[in-house]
């Protein structure tokens, strides 16, 4: 019998004394780390959820003895965040998008107290097999927040930057769940601790293939220019008391999810030859931001952005050091009016999102940087889609010694638009974002329509 994707998931049974906190297995050094302006911007006040499914569970201790040693080279992510003013009183919520903290609050600077208080660790166990979830796994639901404990604090600040749940599985499988504060890192920057962890989980006494990297003075102003740096598009000053994102966040959202396999991309790049090349993110962004835009009915005036992460590791001169364990990347802006962009052909709509990679050179990036020492600089998030970017990080390989996963893919959905891995299929993406009720059909409609 074919499952539905909003079942609700059976209770978890924690174990006695469950959750603990797991410390590194040796000391680390203790000192207050400097966020650089790319980690603390109130955009990434949230933490990154991951869901891993494997056909097989490990020993619970095993797992635990590896955190341990992976968290002496990872050890900002056993310490806590701390406001430079110890004043602050930010919002929290259990909601992706609520787990922002609250626009009007203090615009501190964050920072990392690098204390070795540990990450916390939780077992449980769920009465259901592998199999069976991975039959309602093509989407997530509410339901699943069952599978990531749930830590009672007063403020995002006071959330641990790393929270761990294993749940046994009925059959023997297991799920794994993680949450990573954004602010300490990137998508890159999880997918190199979660393949650490596993490495040293297969490998007890192997040294990391990658050494964590956790200075971020590379992105520290050394003097700040004399001109003020001009607002890139991606940010705003004036955030409207009203935005269309806050619109679709008010309705019951409902995840879309689509898998593009290379020949559904070849079809969509055709349409734009022979006017131009493209990679297949730009194809398959410029058509997810069609799509989302043509379904939601806006006015044909209205400007709309597209915000896209793009990695800058290897961007800026003097590189970045090899392991860096921050963020790395930038968002860059693509806009147009909706006329503009439902009204004219795809290789169009490619050439903004071309046209706002290119931008994106060193003086732009360290204008950007510059510029978000102004703490009242905003994400503009009015009528943007913003795009992220998973499916190229190896967060599909991840082995700890019994098997690749069955399944990958975050804990919750959200109006933020993500390409995913598809598991089995190094080429293929899946497309995940949460739309209104009534707006996935026709959202669907459109990123089914391979023809211009």
């Amino acid at each position: 019998m074919e499952r539905s994707w909003d079942e609700e998931l059976p209770d978890c049974y924690y174990k006695q004394n469950q959750p603990c906190l797991i410390k590194p297995s040796s000391p680390t050094p203790h000192h207050m780390l400097y966020l650089s302006n790319l980690d603390d911007q109130k955009f990434l006040r949230f933490s990154i959820k991951y869901l891993y499914l494997f056909q097989n569970s490990l020993p619970i201790d095993l797992l635990k003895l590896s955190l341990s040693k992976v968290l002496v080279d990872y050890y900002p992510l056993a310490g806590r965040l701390k406001s430079s003013h110890h004043h602050h009183e930010l919002e929290h919520d259990e909601d992706e998008h609520d787990e922002h903290e609250n626009e009007d609050e203090h615009d501190d600077k964050l920072q990392v107290d690098c204390n070795g208080e540990g990450a916390i660790f939780a077992e449980a166990f769920m009465d259901m097999s592998a199999q069976q979830f991975l039959q309602v796994s093509h989407k997530p639901n509410k339901s699943w927040r069952k599978l990531l404990v749930k830590v009672d604090a007063p403020t995002f600040l006071d959330i641990p930057p790393l929270l761990v749940q294993v749940t046994n599985l009925r059959c023997g499988g297991m799920i794994l769940c993680t949450a990573i504060n954004h602010c300490l890192c990137d998508g890159i920057g999880t997918s190199q601790f979660l393949n650490a962890w596993a490495h040293l989980t297969k490998k007890p006494t192997d040294i990391l293939p990658i050494t964590p990297f956790h200075s971020r003075h590379v992105f520290k102003l050394q003097s700040p220019s004399s001109h003020l740096p001009l607002i890139h598009q991606a940010f705003t000053k004036n955030v409207p008391n009203h935005t269309l994102n806050q619109d679709l966040q008010s309705q019951l959202l409902v995840p879309a999810s689509l898998i593009y396999t290379p020949s559904s991309v070849l079809k969509l790049k055709n349409q734009c030859l022979p006017s131009i090349k493209c990679t297949t993110f730009e194809i398959l962004a410029s058509h997810t931001w069609r799509s989302w835009v043509k379904s939601l009915d806006l006015a044909p005036s209205l400007e709309v952005k597209l915000l896209f992460s793009v990695n800058i590791r290897n961007k800026l001169v003097p590189k970045i050091p090899k392991g860096y364990y921050a963020n790395g990347f930038v968002l860059a802006c693509a806009k147009t009016n909706v006329k503009d962009l439902v009204g004219g052909n795809l290789y169009r709509v490619v050439r903004l999102v071309q046209e706002a990679k290119s931008s994106l050179n060193d003086d732009s990036i360290n204008g950007i940087v510059e510029l978000l020492d102004d703490k009242s600089i905003k994400t503009d998030l009015n009528a943007s889609l913003v795009i992220s970017q998973w499916s190229r990080f190896g967060l599909e390989d991840l082995d700890f010694g019994e098997g690749k996963p069955l399944h990958m893919s975050p804990l919750t959905s959200d109006i933020y638009c993500l390409f995913l891995p598809v598991i089995g299929d190094s080429n293929a993406i899946r497309v995940l974002m949460s739309l209104p009720e009534n707006v996935v059909s026709r959202f669907e409609y459109y990123m089914n329509d391979f023809t211009d």
